[in-house]
């Protein structure tokens, strides 16, 4: 018997969302996952591997650097078959400070590169 799942996706305008995230300084696999997991609230490595479009090495990589942020969260569930339980993830901050921090960040990038800039015309 079939087992039938609904699968979430990326939407044109997750993507976008995904996109504006990479153009201040984000890891396009870690945008993906963010975006998925804002959307998705809690999901399996299994679900963001189909809904964000990435290979499992791809999400591992991204979950642990969301992780080191502390980002992320991750629960055990039981499996639905025999083994071991699978790992649930859920945004442990929300989107809304994630997206502050980020902001931050690239507003000290900037202010580093306008610094260069002037130093640049120091030598001129």
């Amino acid at each position: 018997m079939m087992r039938h799942k609904k699968v979430q996706y990326l939407t044109e305008n997750d993507e976008e969302f995904v996109n504006l995230l990479v153009q201040i300084g984000t890891k396009k696999n870690v945008a993906k996952v963010l975006v998925f997991l804002a959307n998705a609230k809690k999901a399996t490595q299994r679900m963001i591997e189909r809904g964000a479009d990435l290979r499992q090495s791809e999400v591992s990589l991204a979950i642990s650097r969301m992780k080191e942020r502390g980002w992320v969260a991750e629960t055990q569930a039981p499996s639905e078959r025999k083994g071991r339980p699978n790992k649930q993830y859920r945004l442990a901050i929300p989107i809304s400070r994630i997206l502050s921090t980020l902001e931050q960040a690239a507003r000290e990038q900037v202010d580093r590169q306008l610094g260069a800039v002037d130093r640049i015309r120091a030598f001129a």
